[in-house]
């Protein structure tokens, strides 16, 4: 990528009055990605396995022992040597009782060992019977139904995971799934990296929380509760400054509360050129900024950029954290802040663990609708699966609709000037995968 597109030191300020071509998302996401790839959180911890759920591993995880430990049932039934039942209804004496967690002795041959899942084989025999292949018989001898294979419901030591071998690897987020696989390898605690912090705040004058009266002119600010939500659901600790007054020294202060102990700040609305929006001239005394105007729909403008942390002229803070603090101001819109939260905030954060660069999870999906007026920009349609497996739209794909994100499934990602009729396949992002992306 050329040096160009990053955002240095030495990066001018560009003019919003300018008129600007539309950058791709791809190329605004590689931007992003870059800069931040350069500011990788490096502080690492020791958490309890219980309390790792997506946490980003920052070193192997190898297993010291064979997974199974030892060969085992994967039945309930009995174990035998498949020498000694020659055809189905052999009847043979029961020699002991195997149930999880015990150890038998060597099996006498010409005898079965009744078992139970889990169980580890006895020495000597070489395969399982399930319980619903033979019958115990009240003189106490078992009658086997089948004719058994050798190695049959018998679960082999290692065939899991081998002693040495590594089972999750550095910089992947954990599942619920991987920490699981710890666990079974005996690992209580894991090292990973610190979690993301991120500060968060609004601008303007028009909000309100809820719960305070709604006078005149005035907005609940959902965008403070979806963004939080976001950024908690991708495993950052969240800073809420609240809403900053439309007023320039106000901000000013706000970027430098949020660039203290923060990696990013992330902020909704007031990034324009009206007199009431400070955000602009806060930043370019604070830090620096780009603007960008992004080729999709909704969440067309975006904000890039960085503030300086109080009292550190370069280099590294004395945590060892950079000198900054990254910046994303997203538009005001809160269907525009959530989805460009979506698909730009979170591969950023990503990239600031240490994570590879991938491409937002999809699946093809058949659209149950007809969409015969696309944009000239990529869109992300609100949509959700209907009872036939069907994408269905919402009636209303307005930036200002919060109902249609709520009601969704996830977004249908339409290239620019793509007609789409009812039978095609499209590329659906769905909202679960992309919130653990």
């Amino acid at each position: 990528m050329p040096e160009a597109a990053c955002i240095t030191p030495t990066d001018p300020i560009t003019s919003m009055n300018a008129p600007r071509p539309l950058m791709s998302l791809d190329e605004a996401l590689e931007r992003l990605v870059a800069v931040a790839s350069r500011q990788v959180i490096h502080e690492v911890e020791s958490v309890s396995t219980f309390d790792a759920l997506g946490r980003v591993l920052a070193e192997d995880v190898s297993s010291a022992l064979d997974v199974p430990p030892a060969d085992n049932t994967s039945m309930d039934g009995y174990a035998l040597r498949v020498a000694d039942v020659p055809a189905a209804g052999t009847v043979l004496p029961q020699s002991q009782r195997i149930p999880a967690g015990a150890v038998g002795q060597p099996l006498l041959p010409g005898t079965v060992a009744r078992i139970f899942t889990g169980a580890q084989l006895p020495p000597g025999a070489d395969a399982i019977v399930m319980q619903e292949q033979a019958q115990a018989l009240e003189d106490g001898r078992v009658r086997i139904d089948t004719v058994p294979q050798p190695g049959q419901w018998i679960r082999r030591r290692g065939e899991d995971i081998l002693n040495g071998s590594t089972v999750l690897a550095r910089g992947q987020r954990l599942s619920p799934q991987a920490l699981g696989l710890a666990a079974s390898v005996g690992r209580a605690e894991l090292r990973v990296l610190r979690r993301p912090r991120v500060a968060v705040f609004s601008t303007g004058d028009e909000l309100v929380m809820p719960g305070q009266p709604l006078k005149p002119g005035a907005i609940y600010n959902s965008n403070r509760y979806t963004l939080r939500g976001l950024l908690q659901a991708a495993g950052c600790e969240v800073q809420d400054l609240g809403i900053v007054p439309d007023r320039l020294e106000a901000t000013r202060a706000a970027l430098r509360a949020a660039a203290l102990h923060n990696d990013l700040i992330v902020t909704s609305g007031g990034v324009s050129v009206g007199e009431e929006d400070h955000l602009r001239p806060a930043m370019q005394a604070e830090g620096r900024l780009d603007l960008w105007q992004i080729a999709m729909k909704p969440g067309k403008p975006l904000a890039f950029g960085a503030v300086r942390r109080p009292n550190v002229l370069g280099g590294a803070a004395p945590d060892g954290s950079s000198g900054e603090a990254l910046f994303v101001g997203l538009p005001g819109n809160p269907v525009s802040s959530w989805v460009t939260c979506l698909v730009a905030v979170l591969p950023l954060l990503r990239a600031l663990q240490g994570m590879p660069a991938a491409a937002l999870p999809s699946l093809a999906a058949r659209a149950d609708f007809d969409w015969p007026r696309p944009d000239r920009r990529r869109e992300f349609l609100r949509a959700r699966f209907n009872a036939d497996g069907g994408l269905e739209l919402f009636a209303n794909q307005s930036s200002g609709v919060l109902t249609s994100a709520a009601w969704a499934d996830g977004l249908v990602d339409n290239p620019a000037g793509q007609a789409i009729a009812r039978g095609d396949t499209v590329r659906f992002l769905p909202l679960a995968n992309l919130s653990a992306f």
